[in-house]
């Protein structure tokens, strides 16, 4: 099904201090393919059975995800349950400023969960000099993504006619 984006865009201020403040009970994790891989996938499609991205077999999914060049596992964003080490948060970027998918568990949600993986993302690409972080989200996104990435001060692009398929 064809879904039309809206393209958004954060500057990076290179002098702010991005700082993920962790919900209780969450805790940054390095993302390991082998152990996190099938989970984060898993979540995604949680989020996406909505509306709002594609849902996608795992067995799909890694293949194309490990061989594009953009993919950089040091760029996949894992957030665990403390106490029971579940996933409950996953973002996925490419290397050059794109953040390609970003999910949060339903029971996680408005716990500043989202927030702070978008903190972590944003320091990550200010290190790196990259100062300008893009995604697409799904106009008719049901969860409220649009309000969420403009709170974080994202802003659409419009020098894209059109937009493009998410």
């Amino acid at each position: 099904m064809l879904r039309t984006a809206i393209h958004l865009r954060k500057r990076i201020d290179p002098a702010a201090d991005y700082v993920p403040r962790w919900p209780v009970g969450i805790e940054a994790a390095t993302f390991d393919p082998l152990h996190h891989g099938r989970a984060a996938r898993a979540l995604l499609n949680d989020a996406y059975a909505p509306g709002g991205g594609d849902v996608l077999a795992f067995e799909d999914w890694w293949p194309a995800l490990s061989a594009d060049p953009e993919y950089r596992p040091d760029l996949c964003f894992v957030a665990l349950d403390a106490a029971s080490g579940e996933l409950a948060g996953f973002a996925q970027c490419w290397s050059l400023g794109y953040i390609k998918d970003i999910a949060v568990a339903p029971a996680r949600r408005r716990h500043g969960l989202g927030r702070a993986l978008m903190q972590k993302i944003f320091r990550t690409f200010q290190a790196r000099g990259i100062f300008e972080v893009d995604l697409k989200v799904a106009a008719d996104n049901p969860s409220g993504a649009a309000g969420f990435y403009a709170r974080l001060g994202m802003v659409e692009v419009t020098d894209h006619p059109g937009q493009g398929p998410v």
